[in-house]
This record gives C-alpha cells, structure tokens and sequence, in this order.
C-alpha cells in the first residue's frame, strides 16, 4: 500500500494508521518535495509527481499497488489511476477533490509565500486543519501542525500549489476504473463533502465515507475512524446502505500475506531531464495561448475579457490569444520572469497603465517579489520620466498589497 500526504505536512500525518495497515500490506509512505526534510526538488505538475513515485517504486520492485493520499496526496492517486491503471489496484481519497479550489486562489497563495514566507500558511493551518473542539483539546498535536508547515521549503510549497492550480480532473472522472473510497471529514471546509459527493458521482464504482468530527486532516483527528474505513475499503466489498451487496470486482492479483513494512524512504524519485520542448503547430495555437493567458493573467481576468467580447471584438481577442499568448509569450527563449520585466517597462514607456494592474499581478504569480518589481519600476524613471513611473507606482502598490497580504 502506497500512502501520500497533504500539502504542508509530512508522512507522519498516517503515523496512526501505520500499525493497523502494516499488519495486512507492505506500506510505503512518502513526502512531498521540500517536506519533512527531503530534498528541495521542487516539481511542476500532479503528473510529475506521479511519475516520481511511479520511479521509485519501480526501484523497490513494486509494480501492483493500492493507494490511499490526502488532499494533494489523493491528486497524485487519482492521476496514477488515470494515466497508469495497470499499476493501482484500488484506490482511497482523503480530503481530496477534482479540482482544488480556483487555479487563482493557489496562484495567490503562491504570491503570499512568496512575499511573506511560511509563516501565514503556518499561522492559519490549525483552523484549516482541525476542528475548533480538537484543537482546544490537542494543542501538543495543532504545534506539531504548525511546525511541518514552517519548516517546509517555501519553493516547493509554492510549486505544489502552482501543481493544484493546474489540477483539473472534472472531465475524466469516469476513467478511473479502480474500487474508491473517497473519504471526508464531515467538518472539512477546504475540501469538504460537497467535493467528495463530486467524485462520487463522476468515478463509477466509488464509494463515500463520511467521517464526523473531523476536518481536513482525518488521519489525525479520527484515526481509528479512518484506519477501520481504509482497512474494509481495501480488503472487502463495500455494502451498500440497504444491506444489498455491491459486486466484487476481482483484483489482478491474490491478496499479499502480511508482512514487514517497507522502510519509508524520504524522497521519491527526483526529477528527471525535461525533453527539448516543441514549438506549437498553428492548430494548437488557440488552446495553448489560452492556457498560458490564463496561468499568467488569471482566470478573473481572462473570464472578465471573455464575457465582454461581441461580434465586433471577438477577432481581435483570437488574435491576442493565438499570437500573443500562443506564439511570443510561449517561446522558450526567455522565462516568464523576464517577460514581466519587460512588459512592465514597455507599459511604463508606452503610458498604458490601464494594463499595468493586470500585469503587476502576473509579475507576481511569474516570480517577481514586491522587491524586484519596485526596481523595475525605479529604473523605469531614470529612462521613461519621473511622471510616468511615478504613475506606475501608484498602481502597482495597490496591486501588491492586495495580492501579498495574508487572510486574516
């Protein structure tokens, strides 16, 4: 059995449930890059996660497994059982969801960690966590929370949300052919039942537990609850509510004997050498400017500029997607970072500062700290004008204090 965690935490979130499970399977755990000191290689998507873990395991010889993740853990399952099937023989999602959130919630979140550093994240992580009786009554466990958060590496922090930003599973639910339990605290208010209801009703044989007096991380605040479910998920048919047996579908392979469980090795595989990347064809112009239009300026904005075209704007609107963000912003040539830069000081020279809020906010989720762009905009008056900088700044420091300041 393969176990992964949520964003922010480590493997010892399951540390409750190991002695039961270790008694039935081999269990293999493991944590996210940056976390619970492994090594800071941070990863760019759900799928290369995947392809890490798909790594190591084959390293160890395992090639049949079942999974059971947490929050970004569960994208990591849903993913594998998706683009692998032939390796997941069963799988179990924990706070986990289709798609998480917004992909500009997550982005922002990204601008926040990495303006302010760890600590809002680590600050809010117990009410996000645990229910407000839990963590009254557990304080000892709510520092251990906020401690995984802190000494997580802010890069891969920021990488994994960047990865659930782009995590959008809706459409293919029905794919995933393996036996499921989605799993969800009754309390869960980042992924809660409405969410878990969503997986239950696109994957065709899964199956929901709901878990009262629990939150977002199950594991810890009801583990007997949790690892009782995870055990007759994985070993039995599941029931349904009238008493009327649900057809067993039969697994690839025998049940294993129980056995040692595997050592948990800290790091999955790390990342390997990305292939030289191929220019887009004319055909896929359109859909490739749109996603980088929507990574880099955000949904809102791209939604906002959509419900306003008509007859009259819409071919000029396909003409910024394909050329602008499907041609010059895709080529490879230069990095995001660099691209803000410039079309910052191209808005500031050209004194098209009804673009520079929207692009102050791509500067931000591209990379650039409140600090660099405040160079930018400073270099800006030696070579554009004091006026015209001085405009910009205005606008940008509305920008950044809405986009860097924390949730209170």
């Amino acid at each position: 059995m393969v176990i992964g965690p949520s964003l922010g935490t480590t493997w010892h979130m399951w540390d409750r449930q190991i002695p039961e499970l270790s008694q039935h399977w081999r269990v293999f755990r493991y944590d996210l890059p940056g976390h619970g000191g492994a090594p800071a290689h941070a990863a760019a998507s759900v799928a290369e996660l995947g392809d890490r873990l798909l790594a190591t395991l084959d390293g160890l010889g395992v090639q049949r497994f079942g999974y059971a993740g947490c929050s970004i853990g569960g994208a990591v399952g849903a993913d594998l059982a998706l683009r692998h099937p032939h390796r997941v023989a069963s799988l179990a999602l924990v706070a986990s969801s289709p798609r998480f959130g917004t992909a500009d919630e997550f982005r922002r979140r990204g601008v926040i960690v990495r303006t302010n550093g760890l600590e809002p994240m680590a600050r809010t992580a117990p009410e996000r966590w645990f229910t407000p009786g839990f963590a009254a009554a557990q304080p000892a466990i709510v520092e251990w929370a906020v401690q995984m958060v802190r000494t997580t590496d802010p890069g891969c922090y920021i990488a994994a949300c960047e990865a659930l930003a782009a995590f959008d599973i809706r459409g293919a639910l029905d794919r995933i052919g393996v036996p499921t339990l989605v799993l969800v605290g009754a309390e869960d208010q980042v992924t809660g039942p409405a969410e878990a209801r969503t997986l239950v009703a696109g994957i065709p044989d899964a199956r929901l537990a709901l878990v009262p007096g629990a939150s977002h991380l199950a594991p810890v605040e009801q583990p007997a609850a949790v690892s009782d479910l995870l055990l007759m998920h994985f070993s039995t048919a599941w029931q349904q509510d009238t008493s009327a047996a649900i057809p067993v579908l039969p697994h690839a392979t025998a049940p294993a004997a129980p056995s040692v469980p595997l050592v948990p090795v800290a790091e999955i595989a790390p990342a390997a050498t990305a292939p030289d990347a191929v220019a887009p064809s004319p055909d896929d112009r359109h859909e490739r400017g749109t996603k980088v239009r929507r990574e880099v300026l955000g949904d809102a904005h791209v939604d906002a500029v959509n419900d306003t075209a008509d007859a009259f704007t819409e071919d000029f609107q396909e003409v910024v997607t394909r050329y602008v963000w499907g041609e010059v912003w895709s080529r490879d040539g230069l990095d995001r970072r660099t691209r803000s830069v410039i079309t910052l000081t191209a808005l500031v020279a050209s004194g098209h500062l009804e673009g520079l809020a929207a692009h102050t906010r791509a500067a931000l989720r591209n990379g650039l700290t409140p600090a660099e762009i405040k160079e930018v905009l400073l270099q800006t008056a030696v070579y554009c004008g004091v006026p015209a900088a001085g405009a910009a700044f205005a606008v940008a420091q509305k920008v950044i204090q809405e986009e860097t300041t924390p949730p209170a």
